[in-house]
């Protein structure tokens, strides 16, 4: 039976291979599989097909792909294969169960970011561990000046040791210590609008506290410049001298008060009403040392308490409300609104 079938199979493609012959086109399996008969097997098929049809090498065609649209930029091929960095590095990229037929997609929902911190940022960190390296190496450079500076604090304008001389090494130290104050205040408010306006800013978290800081230092400067303004022209030199030095010793001091507050608040977490309340009870007791300040060296004489209460509204009270309003303004202007 099998010997008369592969007869028959023989016979019939024998009396094809002239009508082969004259086939315009490739010869394919379907084809082949029309000569067969009805009842042909998959096996005589497949001995058929493997008889008529070669396996020969594909060339794939070397010309660019201009199949994309005018002006687009050329797509991707598809025979182009690579896996994302995601895939990549997960844990089985190196194992026997890698399968780069698979998908790399992730499933599962994406889970809430963590809120910045002050103690978890970097760069403020190294910023306070500087402030406290060149703190320590400021008040050992000033040591003399301070010492002195606080034993002539209260003292009258008539005893001569309270016209203290400062070299130019000491004077910077001092500058430094200022500015300190200037970034210890602008983290006091930045603590204050995180918690209580916003923790989310159209810039990074450090531009927003370096702006607050900024914004402290002019303020000090103007003051500063507001000062020397007025006591040019209602009082001599060396009264000027005078304040001048005290104005520097107390924002120093300010922001050597102002750390402790601003340390533990980062590091230790309590909560923003202590801090402010410790930050007002300072910012209070120091302006009460410089009205007394002025008092002692412009107004002893005069003992006019009407005088000296319009001076430290229009010098004290005025630019410090300024300020406030200024770094409202600010952080309304920063915050994301949605």
């Amino acid at each position: 039976m099998t010997l008369q079938s592969d007869t028959i199979i023989q016979n019939t493609l024998a009396a094809t291979d002239t009508a082969q012959q004259v086939r315009p086109h490739k010869l394919t399996p379907a084809d082949v599989a029309k000569w067969m008969p009805q009842d042909a097997t998959p096996a005589q098929l497949d001995s058929a097909i493997q008889r008529h049809i070669k396996p020969a090498e594909i060339h794939w065609s070397e010309q660019p792909e201009t199949l994309h649209l005018p002006g687009q930029p050329i797509g991707k091929s598809a025979y182009e294969v690579t896996l994302s960095d995601d895939f990549r590095e997960t844990y089985y990229s190196k194992t026997q169960f890698t399968h780069a037929q698979l998908t790399a997609d992730r499933s599962g929902v994406a889970g809430d970011p963590i809120p910045y911190t002050i103690a978890g940022d970097n760069l403020i960190t190294s910023l306070l561990i500087a402030c406290i390296i060149i703190a320590l190496l400021a008040f050992q450079k000033t040591k003399r000046v301070v010492i002195q500076q606080a034993k002539h604090f209260f003292r009258t304008q008539r005893d001569d040791k309270s016209n203290i001389s400062e070299t130019t090494e000491e004077a910077r130290f001092q500058f430094f210590l200022a500015f300190q104050t200037c970034l210890l205040c602008a983290l006091i408010y930045f603590f204050y609008i995180q918690t209580d306006i916003t923790d989310t800013f159209i810039i990074e978290q450090y531009q927003v506290i370096g702006v607050f800081t900024a914004e402290i230092g002019l303020y000090y400067i103007l003051k500063s410049i507001l000062y020397w303004t007025t006591h040019q022209t209602f009082f001599d030199g060396k009264k000027n001298e005078q304040w001048t030095k005290a104005v520097l010793f107390l924002i120093s001091m300010q922001g050597i008060t102002l750390f402790p507050i601003v340390m533990i608040q980062t590091y230790f977490g309590i909560s923003v009403k202590t801090t402010w309340i410790y930050t007002l009870s300072v910012v209070i007791l120091f302006k009460f040392f410089t009205l007394y300040k002025a008092h002692l060296i412009f107004f002893r004489k005069k003992a006019d308490f009407l005088q000296i209460i319009l001076y430290f509204c229009a010098l004290e009270a005025v630019p410090l409300s300024l300020l406030w309003t200024c770094l409202q303004v600010t952080s309304n202007y920063l915050k994301v609104n949605f």
